[in-house]
């Protein structure tokens, strides 16, 4: 297994438990020993995006897998601020994982590195490929290295964005750190989230269609039925709204009205969070 974990805590200090401590210090074994809960949370203008929702779905993996979390909302919360301040970082984006190793309990919030799109990416869109496989546990954020590893391995090699999942059944399921949206005229499509993480942001796009009047629709869709569709786009914490060109060989236009509307009003919702939220803190 390549050792390339320790890059992964990024910037000068990390929380572990209740100790604030140098990147130096911290350990791989952290990542791939005994289970794990985790949320990746991004940060701009110094506000925790969306927290509540990604606490809510924190706590519902906990239910899913029986792990039991030890900190309350609040106690994560001031951490993440905590960490932010330390750093003295307003933009970018924060792993928090819970670590369950035999007798040995532990919480982390550190940066991790960060690449979001650039402007030409969501003017042009991005390119992504099909990935035959599924997760074991798709509606709870568990670590599962396996998966994230031969994932990671084609989108290098082939020079990709992202990978679509497509199940044993051919159904196109999310992206591998992502979820996936499906344009059909006027009507949206995504994958039933019983079936995929229930993404946060796939949550406010979903609110964003219907702001715009489009109609979403959770219906199964078969792989073999890309190049009927008028467009397709990703949602995710550091793409938002991403528009994609191509699927394998198959191009799509990443200027598709629909899609442009949607990641303006997505946009709108964003910055309206970080507004109430200033107000708050």
């Amino acid at each position: 297994m390549r050792d390339d974990h320790m890059s992964e805590c990024y910037r000068n200090l990390f929380i572990k438990n209740s100790q604030i401590l140098n990147t130096e210090e911290f350990k791989d074994e952290y990542l791939n020993k005994g289970k794990a809960l985790y949320e990746v949370i991004r940060i701009i203008d110094g506000i925790p995006l969306f927290l509540e929702d990604h606490l809510d779905r924190l706590y519902n993996s906990e239910k899913i897998t029986g792990l039991k979390i030890w900190l309350s909302k609040e106690e994560i919360k001031d951490s993440i601020v905590n960490l932010a301040r330390v750093n003295k970082i307003s933009e970018g984006n924060v792993k928090i994982i819970f670590n369950f190793k035999e007798g040995n309990k532990n919480f982390l919030a550190y940066f991790i590195k960060h690449s979001y799109p650039s402007e030409e990416m969501y003017n042009k869109g991005v390119t992504v490929g099909l990935f035959f496989a599924e997760r074991e546990n798709p509606t709870a954020k568990v670590i599962n290295l396996s998966l994230r590893e031969a994932t990671d391995k084609v989108i290098k090699e082939k020079g990709l964005f992202e990978v679509i999942l497509v199940d044993k059944d051919d159904f196109i399921t999310e992206g591998s750190r992502s979820n996936i949206f499906m344009v059909i005229k006027d009507k949206i499509y995504t994958f039933p989230k019983e079936k995929v993480l229930p993404g946060i942001t796939r949550n406010y796009v979903i609110k964003a269609c219907c702001n715009l009047g489009y109609e979403v629709i959770e219906k199964k869709l078969n792989y073999k039925e890309i190049d009927s569709l008028d467009g397709l786009f990703i949602s995710g914490t550091s793409p938002k709204v991403l528009p994609i060109n191509r699927v394998e060989n198959i191009n799509f236009n990443p200027q598709n009205e629909i899609i442009q509307n949607i990641r303006v009003q997505y946009e709108i919702i964003l910055k309206d969070y970080i507004k109430k939220n200033k107000v708050k803190s």
